[in-house]
């Protein structure tokens, strides 16, 4: 009880403190909610700033295009002498050539077939050997048909016999009956029976051709001269009219034909000389168009255009000596309608096309270039014909025209310039000319445009 008294001394030093109260739950400040629109005001004026800023183009905006461009390629800059090939124009002959598509086809195509029937004895060909018209290729057996000519000979030599009887007896009968010996119609009898036997003669007279072309038939020969194929039978075989595949097939090769089509807007063109008796020249190349396989003359235009196509078929023939033309095979062609004389040619990579035409760069006294826009004509491989906007004697770029503009400057490498009917020495970059300048291919430089 003592232990649980305290002296006033006790109760001033430990005073009792009432409970904290619970902290009272208030809203933000009015004064920072008004600061939110405007930090968000001044972060969207920052950005639009930095965006519309000049240093966010690249510090170039005062600088062409094609100038900062050649500052991002880093190597050949525009301001410095491009390396570029060059080639003179020239004047010469351009041949008017129509391209097309075309397939060997041989003028006859035959399966050889036997006109009756019988066991072959024999096969008198080579599989692959090239026939002539006329050629024994096989052999029936002609024995059964030799019998069957043997009767018809003797069954024609019998009534042969009868008739000259029966006209001797028709000769007696009308002695007799101008004496009056006879009835008229013994007389008229004997003649209907004289009649009877030269119909007789005439039919067994049949039967002996009949059998003596058979027995030619049994000789199977060449209908056309050419090449055969793979036999169809072996000997032994009994072999009969109606069977599909025949003995053997032959294609005539020399001379052999070239079909291919062609454009209706072209008809004018190659009807024209056609017609005037010109024999126009066709060529045939491989399927790559490298190689010169055979040279021709058109013989032939088909007789109507397929509507689906608006082309036309025609027949060009090879005489095929060397035998590079094989049936059925896919071949190139060029077929010569005209040549223009003394025309205006540069090589075809010297020509561009732009979105005003095509244009090529000439190149000036000062070595730089100027775009040129010209018209160009018939195009022969790697020869282009110009209509209008070039002179014989210049110079236009043919190689490196990828890193040019108007009035760029440009270097010759030591490389003589090619001339433009030399299409061999327009081709290729120089050893002198950096890697870059043979890059850049003629379908990249076709389809730039002019600065």
């Amino acid at each position: 009880m003592d232990d649980q008294k305290t002296t006033p001394a006790q109760s001033r030093q430990k005073p009792t403190r009432p409970a904290d109260p619970a902290p009272p739950v208030t809203a933000a400040p009015p004064r920072r909610r008004r600061l939110v629109p405007l930090v968000v005001a001044v972060l969207i004026v920052a950005g639009a700033v930095a965006w519309w800023h000049p240093w966010n183009r690249g510090g170039t905006s005062g600088q062409p295009q094609e100038a900062r461009q050649g500052a991002r390629r880093g190597a050949n800059p525009m301001n410095q002498p491009q390396p570029v090939h060059v080639a003179t124009v020239s004047q010469g002959e351009m041949p008017v050539v129509i391209n097309s598509l075309g397939t060997v086809t041989p003028l006859a195509n035959v399966t050889v077939k036997t006109q009756l029937n019988g066991t072959l004895m024999n096969v008198a060909f080579t599989e692959g050997q090239m026939v002539r018209k006329g050629d024994l290729l096989a052999q029936i057996d002609p024995r059964p048909y030799e019998i069957s000519l043997r009767n018809a000979e003797g069954t024609l030599a019998r009534d042969q016999a009868l008739l000259q009887t029966a006209r001797l007896d028709l000769q007696r009968y009308q002695t007799l009956l101008s004496q009056d010996s006879i009835a008229k119609q013994q007389v008229d009898t004997q003649a209907s029976l004289v009649k009877q036997y030269e119909g007789a003669v005439k039919s067994d007279q049949a039967n002996v051709d009949t059998y003596k072309l058979d027995l030619t038939y049994a000789r199977i020969t060449a209908p056309v001269s050419g090449r055969v194929g793979l036999r169809q039978v072996d000997p032994g075989n009994y072999v009969t009219t109606g069977d599909t595949n025949g003995v053997v097939v032959i294609t005539q090769l020399q001379p052999i034909s070239v079909i291919f089509t062609t454009s209706e807007d072209n008809l004018a063109a190659i009807l024209k000389p056609l017609h005037a008796g010109t024999k126009m020249s066709v060529t045939a190349y491989d399927r790559a168009n490298t190689t010169a396989l055979e040279a021709g003359y058109l013989e032939t235009v088909d007789n109507q255009i397929d509507t689906t196509t608006g082309t036309v078929k025609l027949r060009a023939t090879f005489q095929n000596k060397e035998g590079m033309l094989f049936p059925n095979q896919f071949v190139n062609t060029k077929l010569l309608v005209d040549v223009i004389r003394n025309a205006t040619i540069v090589p075809t990579s010297a020509v561009l096309n732009g979105s005003s035409g095509a244009f090529v760069y000439v190149v000036k006294a000062d070595n730089t270039v100027t775009v040129r826009n010209v018209k160009t004509g018939p195009v022969d491989g790697e020869r282009t014909s110009v209509k209008s906007g070039l002179q014989v004697g210049e110079r236009v770029v043919i190689d490196g025209s990828d890193r040019l503009k108007e009035g760029a400057k440009i270097t010759i490498p030591a490389e003589r310039a090619a001339g433009a009917s030399g299409a061999s020495g327009a081709s290729g970059a120089s050893a002198a000319a950096p890697a870059s300048a043979a890059s850049g291919t003629r379908h990249h430089r076709r389809q730039q445009q002019p600065q």
